[in-house]
């Protein structure tokens, strides 16, 4: 196996053996080889509109079947044989469609007419073959900005196919994710084809994010601040994970009445916020964190556990018969919920003990989405004027295992009392509980979201720019991220496209970013390793 998607990846070259998340061998390769067919049924695709043949259901399944590849989505080695088979028929499909149309379905040897293995391990060597590094001729610079742009299109297929499940879609979403899948096959592009598509990629990801916010606050309200108990109550109870909102609403609907209290873990918590969530009694409040201690805290909650979008690093650490998988989630062993029927989930609550007794503890807050920020707008714009605000520092992102992401938690510590911490995604539970204090009634600390609500904090900081009439680059806001998988990525790339300098970026560099590569970010966006919180904070403010 060959994988550096992530920034754990191993030795910060690539994983080879298995991978630091846990991913097995034969898992990887089948990832290798689903997107290997649905580069073959995007060629299929992008030639289908050129003949007037657009597919609903190719499009949807192109999203899902690319966001199943993601980091610590899904470890079932079962569950991919029925998604690349599915993928190979759609594909034979669309062809007669393309073909009745007049358009082109004569296609080479390659991802548009190879046929999968009948067996697991006929498949699984099918998938070592067609690795991401398996053509060695493509040169490395270009491959570095394939692999960006493969990654990045991962990150958008997650976005969409958590705004189609909430009635949010747009045809060119889909279009551009099998343009740039389909690219990936073309030999004749060169550097600086490949440099527009991967800002193209920041371009549709940010189309993408606003369908999703469009489908959350549509669906749920705009969220507003709330604060949530870090404790618990004495009774049954339900822990919720990841990041999917219909799967919350449906498990919130089914316990309603029986006695269960209902939690969130790790990107759930900014739900607590949305009034079409926050309205059910037995919403109570947040348990654990995100990463740094997921396994342990799993052990520990005496209930059912439900993971959505996400499963955890290295999942066979805490194997229980507890834990319950919802969508695109898998795991080998674990009970997964295919139809919204939580019944499962629901009777092994009741099983359990849950909490013995009432368990105090701290409460955050969170629910400062544009919407409740650019409420206050004026206060902050004052507040800038009048030099009581001398800085805003987004420090957001995602969370992760390996060490080195203390450097958030320093940080932020070090942030001076007259500056203001936006924050977002799970990073933030390096220091989510911390009392930071307010400025004229204004928190110094502002939880806008999940890492699905960057959309959010990206309209914050134009709203901020126009009221002080100046590029987002002149305001005094710097940038401090933190990046772990693909929806990262996707992310990174929107800020490029929307011209955002200065960032500072860790734990670590992406391994796929070539050094010459790097030096055009460097150059274009000055774009920049983190250091230590001292120096880059004197860096900042001088």
């Amino acid at each position: 196996m060959f994988c550096y998607q992530c920034e754990q990846t191993a030795k910060g070259t690539g994983c080879t053996k298995i991978g630091v998340c846990g991913k097995q061998p034969d898992v990887a390769a089948l990832q290798d080889l689903l997107i290997y067919a649905l580069k073959g049924l995007s060629l299929v695709a992008v030639e289908g509109r050129k003949a007037g043949v657009n597919d609903r259901e190719v499009n949807g399944f192109t999203a899902e079947a690319a966001f199943s590849t993601l980091t610590n989505v899904d470890f079932d080695q079962d569950r991919f044989l029925p998604l690349i088979n599915r993928c190979v028929e759609l594909r034979e499909s669309l062809k007669g469609k393309v073909k009745a149309a007049g358009g082109k379905t004569d296609f080479p040897d390659g991802p548009a007419s190879f046929k999968p293995e009948s067996t697991l391990q006929g498949m699984v060597s099918q998938g070592e073959a067609v690795g991401i590094k398996s053509d060695t001729t493509i040169d490395a610079d270009i491959m570095g900005l394939q692999h960006t742009l493969l990654f990045g299109i991962k990150g958008v297929a997650a976005y969409a196919d958590h705004a189609r499940i909430l009635g949010q879609e747009d045809e060119k979403v889909y279009a551009f994710i099998q343009e740039g899948l389909a690219a990936t096959l073309n030999k004749d592009l060169g550097l600086n084809d490949w440099v527009n598509l991967v800002l193209k990629c920041g371009e549709i990801n940010l189309r993408t994010m606003e369908l999703l916010d469009a489908a959350n606050t549509g669906t749920y309200g705009h969220p507003v601040p709330t604060k949530v108990p870090l404790g618990a109550r004495k009774g049954k109870a339900i822990l919720v994970s990841g990041h999917d909102l219909k799967d919350l609403e449906e498990i919130l609907k089914q316990s309603e009445g029986k006695g269960i209290q209902v939690y969130t873990h790790g990107e759930m918590l900014p739900t607590h916020a949305y009034p079409g969530l926050k309205k059910y009694p037995h919403f109570y409040g947040h348990f654990g964190t995100a990463w740094q201690n997921q396994a342990k805290e799993f052990a520990q909650f005496p209930g059912a556990i439900l993971m959505t979008t996400n499963c955890i690093q290295k999942p066979q650490e805490v194997y229980k018969d507890n834990i319950f998988t919802t969508g695109l989630v898998g795991w080998p062993g674990v009970t997964h919920i295919a139809n919204k029927d939580f019944t499962p989930v629901i009777q092994k609550a009741l099983q359990m003990e849950g909490f013995k007794e009432d368990v105090n503890g701290k409460s955050v807050t969170c629910g400062f989405g544009r919407n409740t920020v650019m409420s206050v707008a004026d206060k902050v714009i004052d507040a800038v004027k009048s030099g009581a605000i001398k800085h805003f520092f987004l420090v957001a992102g995602c969370d992760g295992a390996k060490p080195g992401r203390n450097y958030y938690t320093q940080f932020t510590e070090l942030v001076p009392k007259d500056c203001v911490i936006l924050t977002l995604a799970c990073g933030k539970f390096r220091f989510f509980d911390k009392d930071f204090g307010d400025i004229g009634g204004i928190p110094r600390l502002l939880d806008v979201g999940q890492c699905n609500d960057a959309y959010s904090a990206i309209q914050i900081a134009v709203a901020l720019s126009k009221a002080f009439n100046v590029g987002v680059n002149e305001l005094p806001l710097s940038m401090i991220l933190s990046w772990y998988e693909q929806k990262a990525v996707a992310i990174l790339l929107t800020l490029f496209y929307l011209g955002i300098k200065n960032i500072r970026l860790g734990p670590s560099l992406p391994a796929f970013v070539t050094p010459n590569v790097l030096d055009v970010l460097v150059k274009n966006f000055n774009i920049m390793p983190i250091t230590t919180p001292e120096q880059d904070l004197k860096a900042i403010l001088g």
